[in-house]
């Protein structure tokens, strides 16, 4: 499960979504901890009561580190977004150094849980994108639509009346007021909203990615019984989390357990190593048997490797040339939240430019 398509319930996905057609599906608010072929449940007791005696009993992390994430979560409780991504930056990994965090709990939890959401292993992101993260999940759950992720643009696009799509269909260069395609067709336009990066090189900072592969089998049996995610804490594996789709309804049930595999570091292994590589780390470090191979996906462009991360666009920003704005995730930062907030963003700019 790649955790860029968990929804984090802020106020602009609620004023944008239509959440009760959506019929989340909540993940349980933790992890599942594959360490010593042994499975260590940790998560949020406040949030789920369930949670507390596993938690305690995980034997990961100290006492001192579970008082240290009360901490932080009322901490990031009383700080804004504006605040967060107003702060001065640093790693992730050098946050939670700072904070006192014992290298045991950074290894077991903090590093394979935000490897898998920022799309690195290194905990090198930003620790305004930390902080964001960490407080979206305090404030909310960890959710998907009962139909999958794509339940999310076929509503947006189900509310269009006056739009024509053109899919399988390349833009090579975007003018003023004209797109030309790759197949040397070209478009007039009044406006043009660029959520592709295509022009990102006019600005001079051309967008780095993160990617990832998603692997998924059929197995007979659920090692993982509640709702949760499974990390492998192992620097040497490939392997960062697993989860059973099963374990929600957003999958038919059947007779056989769908489970999913993300990789974020593939140490540059081919396609085909990689699926033995999986098979045997299932094997060994959680004691899945993976049963059938169903499908691999890789995922070159998953986040945009930003700096200087941001909550919001101002104005200058969405512009490019007169009658050209910009918008995407990688103007601000990698979520969904900050897609649909740039492209708000730069609509209102053309509807300004209408109404002038």
């Amino acid at each position: 499960m790649v955790f860029k398509c968990y929804l984090q319930l802020i106020l602009l996905l609620k004023n944008t979504l239509d959440f009760e057609s959506l019929d989340l599906q909540f993940f349980l608010p933790g992890a599942s901890i594959f360490k010593n072929k042994r499975q260590k449940i940790i998560g949020d007791p406040i949030k789920n009561k369930s949670l507390l005696f596993p938690t305690l009993l995980s034997g990961i992390g100290t006492l001192s580190d579970k008082l240290k994430i009360l901490k932080l979560n009322n901490r990031l409780k009383k700080k804004s977004l504006n605040e967060i991504f107003s702060d001065s930056e640093k790693s992730t990994l050098s946050y939670l150094h700072d904070l006192g965090f014992s290298a045991e709990i950074i290894t077991d939890f903090f590093q394979p849980f935000f490897s898998g959401i920022f799309l690195e292993p290194h905990l090198e992101t930003s620790s305004r994108m930390f902080e964001f993260v960490y407080k979206m999940f305090g404030e909310g759950h960890a959710s998907l639509p009962k139909s999958g992720i794509e339940a999310i643009p076929k509503q947006l696009f189900k509310n269009l009346n006056n739009t024509t799509f053109k899919f399988n269909t390349k833009v090579v260069s975007i003018e003023n007021n004209e797109i030309t395609l790759d197949d040397k067709t070209k478009l007039k336009t009044s406006f043009t909203i660029d959520a592709t990066n295509l022009l990102s090189n006019s600005r001079n900072h051309a967008i780095n990615w993160k990617s990832c592969h998603v692997l998924y089998f059929e197995t007979a049996d659920k090692i993982i019984q509640k709702k949760l995610i499974g990390l492998i804490p192992k620097k040497e594996s490939i392997i960062n989390n697993i989860f059973y789709h099963t374990s929600l309804k957003t999958h038919n049930r059947a007779k056989k357990e769908l489970l999913s595999v993300t990789v974020v570091d593939d140490k540059d292994l081919e396609k085909s190593k990689i699926i033995e590589r999986v098979k045997k780390e299932l094997k060994e470090y959680c004691g899945i048997d993976s049963g059938r191979f169903i499908k691999h996906y890789y995922i070159p462009h998953s986040l945009p490797d930003l700096k200087d991360l941001q909550c919001s666009v101002k104005p200058p920003q969405t512009g490019l040339a007169d009658n050209i704005f910009l918008a995407g995730d990688s103007q601000l930062n990698g979520s969904l939240n900050a897609a649909i907030d740039s492209g708000e963003e730069a609509a209102m700019r053309v509807i300004e430019k209408l109404s002038n």
